[in-house]
């Protein structure tokens, strides 16, 4: 009982501080985690790993071919 109390504590003490972060920003929202809105990421040539297959795909004549929606 006393470790479900604890935890419960735990989460409730994170998701204040998630809850002052929020609305201590401009537009109460965070900044994109993706990797292709990082200009770090895209300088050093890194890319979504979704996009790199799409670019392989486009560049191997034995890659199979993506299925159209």
């Amino acid at each position: 009982m006393k470790i479900l109390l604890l935890t419960t504590l735990i989460i409730a003490i994170g998701m204040a501080f998630l809850l002052v972060k929020v609305l201590s920003r401009k537009n109460g929202t965070f900044s994109s985690q993706h990797i292709h809105d990082s200009k770090a990421m895209r300088d050093r040539g890194i890319h979504c790993v979704m996009d790199q297959d799409r670019e392989m795909r486009r560049r191997s004549p034995f890659a199979v071919a993506e299925k159209s929606e």
